[in-house]
């Protein structure tokens, strides 16, 4: 795990930055990158949770309360257990600040305090033996071929903005209403198709009988 960000998703104000190691100067790049993204997220609109591609680093990021939370990864880090890593951090930066984001003039990193707390939940996910217990006990996590994939330089160089994304996410949801509903149409038009003539057919015998005996 080379970097952790923390973002305050409505403004784009910086909460928390981990120390990074000076012998990758490639990550200054790469969280210039994050900064850009976070600029064309949308708070209500924008995926929960996200893979982003960048050559031989991977950037999975997850949205909670008004909160980004970003990890930068080598791309042979497993994606559940960076997940995993992002709801870990999420759950105790919310328990411990979360009341502390609404104050106004908050400064840039305020919360580099949160440190301590990141050193040691990267130490427990670097460790080999570790992501093997921790890879068997997330089985129950969100599958990780639903969080949306997508190639950084595409994201923001090749005009394939977050906002297509959005969109795109926003007609696939009401294609999927429609289609709810035009099955729901269909499986009622099967019914009374399969079951009608029996209802009809009973319906003659019960008014014949009627008939019959008054």
């Amino acid at each position: 795990m080379d970097s952790t960000l923390i973002y305050r998703l409505s403004d784009g104000l910086p909460l928390y930055g981990s120390m990074d190691d000076p012998q990758k100067p490639a990550l200054k790049d790469l969280k210039n990158k994050c900064k850009m993204i976070i600029s064309k997220m949308n708070p209500r609109e924008s995926e929960p949770m996200a893979s982003i591609e960048s050559g031989s680093e991977s950037i999975h990021y997850s949205i909670s309360n008004d909160v980004i939370y970003l990890v930068i990864v080598s791309a042979k880090f497993p994606k559940k257990l960076a997940f995993s890593y992002l709801n870990e951090i999420a759950t105790e930066f919310d328990h411990i600040y979360g009341s502390d984001l609404v104050k106004p003039n908050l400064q840039p990193y305020q919360f580099i305090q949160f440190d301590s707390f990141i050193t040691k939940t990267k130490k427990i996910y670097t460790d080999s033996r570790a992501q093997s217990n921790l890879d068997k006990m997330n089985n129950d996590l969100a599958d990780v071929k639903q969080i949306m994939n997508k190639n950084i330089e595409d994201l923001l160089y090749r005009g394939d903005s977050l906002d297509k994304l959005q969109d795109l996410s926003s007609n696939l949801k009401r294609e999927s209403a429609k289609y709810k509903k035009y099955a729901e149409k269909i499986n009622f038009q099967m019914l009374l198709k399969k079951y009608a003539p029996v209802a009809l057919l009973g319906f003659l015998i019960v008014f014949i009988l009627y008939r019959f005996i008054f």
